[in-house]
């Protein structure tokens, strides 16, 4: 079965503690994910039903002919029956612009 991440997969199912009704879950709500995809790790949680990525980087610098360590840090959407905490590595995928910030989705906690 095809869903609305783009891959062939199993449907998952509702975890019996939280109900999923969130429409911008990419299993049980209307939301398609398109584009990029990355694994990294939760580095907050803090807003509501959001969590923040970081990923890290070396840039080369020529006139000093050295490395930098730059970073990106990107908002993603936490749907409730995934509900990803600090510390987790995720799975994250583009999708249509959920709010000013938000452009990712996360489908899948990996550990």
């Amino acid at each position: 079965m095809k869903s609305n991440t783009g891959k062939k997969e199993k449907p998952r199912k509702k975890a019996k503690s939280a109900e999923c009704n969130d429409r911008h879950c990419p299993f049980h709500g209307s939301i398609s994910l398109r584009g990029r995809s990355f694994v990294q790790k939760v580095i907050s949680t803090s807003p509501q039903r959001t969590a923040t990525v970081e990923m890290e980087r070396r840039a080369y610098i020529p006139k000093y002919e050295r490395y930098e360590k730059k970073r990106t840090r990107l908002h993603a959407h936490n749907p409730d029956c995934i509900s990803a905490s600090v510390g987790d590595k995720v799975r994250i995928m583009e999708c249509r612009p959920i709010s000013k910030t938000k452009h990712f989705v996360i489908t899948e906690k990996i550990s």
